[in-house]
């Protein structure tokens, strides 16, 4: 991902120019971009001086406005990039050269970096944008510097840049006229990156420690190391009691849906039973209607129905007296049941034999 890509107009040409017309002079961006020389730029075409003018007009293919950034570019992100972007596209035909200051001066200028210089190199070599990358860049730029890279334009943001006892390292370039301002991307830069490290430092250390590190390579004391080890075993638990949470609210409600669909069921179910009932069994229903038919067909099949008010009346009933009944209704005058027993004038005394028998005797004549 690291060429460059020439024969670019402004953004809104090369957003819609086709592929072939955005390759570079190392093809389809298969190769970082190359170091400068230590001598310089050593192409033997012309270099006439441009002015600003010129160089948005364009310029022929053989004579690419050479335009220089520079900077530390420690955790190299996207700020970095969009600023190397602008540089890029700020002419027709752009030749990007960037310029990394060493450990040794960004050290004694600016502060300690994450990043070591070999490392920034090499970000730099594979930035699409970047055409050369120019190795232990001076601070100050020097009108030698200049001349030794066949430097055309300067690009870097507006901002006065106040280091190394200047109000503004880049006011003789802004007074020669080979200045081109460029935009910072707000809400990104390498302090900002530091100070979320910085904010979040056990975070960071515990998530390292997970991941293999020792104590001894995070510089972590002992004491705080157990101590970051048991938070992440804290953190462990914390995250399987959570797991086991959404797991069980995930049953409950699967449990609640399953029973809201049962319910719904037997209402349904209950709704057309009580349907179906008052169909059958309903003022209008069939059932009404087959015992109202019934009735009627009763009535027709026995038509000499008695009177209410004299069932012996009945001449069905006279004729269906039987012979059994005439006879016994005979009989019944001299029947042993219809005798009562003599009354004895006096009860017999207890012990007495002889009523005993008389009653005796008089039972078997009744059988």
């Amino acid at each position: 991902m690291a060429g460059r890509r020439r024969g670019r107009g402004n953004n809104v040409q090369q957003q819609h120019a086709p592929q072939n017309q955005r390759q570079g002079p190392r093809g389809a961006l298969r190769e970082p971009a190359a170091f400068a020389k230590s001598t310089g730029c050593e192409s033997e075409i012309p270099h006439d001086k441009l002015t600003i003018a010129q160089a948005r007009r364009g310029t022929p293919a053989h004579r690419p406005v050479r335009v220089y950034a520079d900077g530390i570019f420690d955790l190299f992100h996207s700020g970095h990039a969009r600023a190397l972007m602008q540089a890029k596209n700020v002419f027709p035909n752009t030749h990007l050269i960037v310029g990394v200051c060493s450990d040794e001066l960004t050290h004694k200028f600016k502060g300690y970096t994450v990043m070591t210089e070999e490392e920034r190199y090499d970000a730099l070599r594979h930035c699409r944008y970047v055409d050369e990358v120019v190795q232990d860049a001076p601070w100050t730029l020097t009108t030698e510097f200049l001349k030794k890279h066949k430097i055309d334009f300067v690009a870097h943001d507006d901002i006065p840049y106040t280091s190394a006892g200047s109000e503004d390292v880049y006011k003789h370039i802004k007074e020669a006229g080979m200045f081109v301002a460029t935009q910072r991307t707000e809400g990104i830069s390498t302090s900002d990156l530091i100070t979320r490290i910085v904010r979040n430092y056990d975070i960071y250390v515990r998530r390292n420690l997970q991941r293999g590190y020792t104590a001894r390579e995070l510089n972590v004391g002992f004491i705080n190391e157990n101590k970051y080890r048991l938070q992440n075993q804290v953190d462990k638990m914390k995250e399987t009691v959570r797991t086991v949470e959404e797991k069980s609210k995930h049953f409950v409600y699967r449990v609640e849906e399953k029973s809201q669909d049962l319910i719904n069921k037997w209402e349904e179910k209950s709704r057309e039973f009580i349907s179906n009932f008052l169909e059958l069994f309903g003022p209008d229903g069939a059932w009404h209607v087959i015992q109202e038919r019934s009735g009627r067909m009763l009535q027709a099949l026995s038509p000499y129905s008695s009177p209410r008010g004299s069932p012996s009346s009945s001449p069905t009933r006279r004729r269906s007296v039987s012979p059994d009944s005439s006879a016994s209704a005979s009989a019944s005058p001299s029947s042993p049941s219809s005798l009562s027993p003599p009354s004895s004038p006096s009860s017999p005394k207890k012990g007495s034999r002889s009523s005993l028998k008389t009653t005796s005797s008089y039972s078997r004549q009744v059988q």
